[in-house]
């Protein structure tokens, strides 16, 4: 049984059928990649999606006619008798949202680009009677918007991403945490004003560490303000296999672990039903801690910058042969792990002791690897993230050491703690992807996985492109229908070529600017 008050209070928010916060169980979401308009396809997909397990399903809604669709794709599902809310997805287009305000249960509006234009990349600078006055415009737009969902029952999420914030929020706070947190509060604030309370926001981003931050950052300024709305967690562009469940394991568990987040959605580039059995898996790993008896620790945090680089069992050290020397070892083997380790943590830190620490965490002989996967990556991800330990050791007898050797790995370079390999920012796909993500991403990777340390970015369309992978040293990106844009950071430098020429020309983009090896 999940302990009483292990979750930070919110406000409930109804979707449909649905609730979203209170008491409510966390909700599992995933989002389909059909075309809104093709009604046959989507409406299998969502079923596909719901039959997963799935408490609710996103659809884009990039015009007025596929906001329109969405109704029909509503009905019939209806009529298959699936009740599974629909939520319809938006950037750039208002009218779109009002259409969609009245066609299904819930609408997700971006505020860096609902009312601000498109982003620009260029720093522009505002007077504070001009910065008022931009003020003004979300209300004047956002106003009408909630009385229409105020009138059909229909509840907004508010979905600030990292790389789409406005010109305008960068202006003043620059690509940073507290811009992506200020992005939300200036739309929360209008809400409130208003008192429309079926609210629910997500803030994300391909970075962990950033995620993390920020969603942290998010819960001090609600609080600060006395609000108390429900959140969404999710790690955009996470991509496929062993690292986009790494990721978003790591960033959704180690704020759930917290008590931080109602609903969730784990994006990865593959099926989007794919999604559902690892956020179940998530999130019953998280009931499994809450149910543990041992009291939940408070953070103990830590300064991972001034320290080595972390090791790794199975990558440097034999774990048989005990503990590297001059490392000292920390272990748990409780289902409360994370409450654990901070205690031991802390202790050390009150005795005084300075050697540097490997974490290891044991995990039943009955776990398989996908299940060692997303409990390792809660567990040690919460404690790098806060910059506890100096090594991790998953012990796992029921998985083969090459595995634990590639997630130990894989974990260590969600958190940022040691970057060992090609990090591949990939959207999940959805509505609006030109090509198909899953095997572009693995042709990209097969030319590319072996460059060390690289960030390269693979999304579907033009909207997800600069801006969410703007972590990215490269960028592949769907143009129109077979053609392909690559970018260097946030710069388009190669426009509109043939799909079967975007490979070889990614490739020639790394070596020209120096940053490719032989394998």
């Amino acid at each position: 049984m999940v302990r009483e008050n292990f979750r930070r209070k919110t406000t409930v928010v109804r979707v449909g059928n649905t609730t979203i916060g209170g008491d409510a169980p966390v909700r599992l979401q995933s989002m389909t990649n059909t075309s809104t308009l093709d009604t046959e396809a989507s409406v299998a997909q969502c079923e596909a999606i719901a039959v997963a397990g799935a408490d609710i399903v996103r659809l884009t809604a990039q015009g007025v006619a596929q906001a329109r669709n969405m109704g029909i794709i509503r009905r019939r599902l209806r009529e298959d008798g699936v009740d599974t809310p629909l939520v319809a997805d938006i950037h750039f287009n208002p009218a779109a949202a009002f259409e969609a305000a009245t066609q299904v249960e819930k609408v997700r509006i971006n505020p860096g680009n609902f009312v601000d234009p498109g982003r620009t990349f260029k720093k522009l600078t505002y007077t504070d009677e001009e910065y008022a006055a931009e003020l003004q415009k979300i209300a004047d737009k956002l106003v009408p918007f909630l009385k229409v969902c105020r009138e059909h029952s229909t509840a907004i999420r508010l979905g600030v991403n990292h790389g789409s914030l406005s010109d305008r929020i960068m202006s003043r706070y620059g690509d940073t945490p507290a811009g992506m947190v200020e992005s939300a509060m200036e739309f929360l604030r209008v809400c409130r004003s208003e008192n429309f309370n079926d609210v629910v926001i997500s803030i994300k981003a391909s970075n962990v560490v950033v995620m993390t931050r920020t969603v942290r950052m998010l819960v001090e300024a609600m609080d600060a303000e006395d609000m108390h709305y429900p959140l969404h967690l999710g790690v955009t562009e996470a991509g496929d296999a062993e690292d986009g469940r790494v990721k978003s394991a790591v960033g959704i568990g180690s704020l759930l672990a917290d008590g931080i987040g109602d609903t969730i959605r784990v994006s990865l580039s593959e099926a989007p039903e794919n999604e559902v059995p690892v956020a179940r898996m998530l999130v019953e790993h998280i009931e499994r801690i809450a149910s543990d008896d041992m009291p939940r620790a408070e953070r103990v945090t830590a300064d991972a910058q001034a320290r080595k680089t972390p090791v790794a069992a199975w990558e440097d050290f034999d774990p048989e042969e005990g503990m590297p020397e001059g490392y000292d070892e920390v272990s748990s083997a409780r289902v409360g792990a994370i409450s654990d380790i901070r205690r031991q943590m802390a202790a050390r830190k009150a005795e005084g002791k300075v050697a540097p620490t490997v974490i290891k965490i044991s995990y039943p002989a009955d776990f398989d690897a996908e299940r060692v996967t997303v409990a390792a990556s809660v567990d040690f991800g919460s404690l790098l993230l806060d910059g506890l330990g100096d090594g991790i050791m998953i012990d796992a007898p029921g998985v083969e050491k090459d595995k634990l050797r590639s997630l130990e790995m894989s974990i260590l370079q969600a958190t940022r703690r040691r970057i060992s390999k090609t990090e591949y920012i990939a959207c999940p796909g959805c509505g609006r992807t030109l090509f198909d993500l899953p095997s572009v991403l693995k042709t990209v990777k097969e030319g590319t996985s072996h460059l060390k340390g690289l960030k390269i970015g693979v999304m579907g369309c033009i909207v997800n492109g600069p801006g969410e992978m703007a972590d990215a040293d490269y960028g592949y990106v769907g143009a129109a229908a077979g053609c392909v844009s690559l970018y260097k950071g946030k710069e388009c430098v190669v426009k509109n070529i043939p799909a079967d020429e975007a490979l070889p020309r990614l490739i020639a983009l790394i070596k020209e600017n120096g940053d490719w090896t032989d394998e």
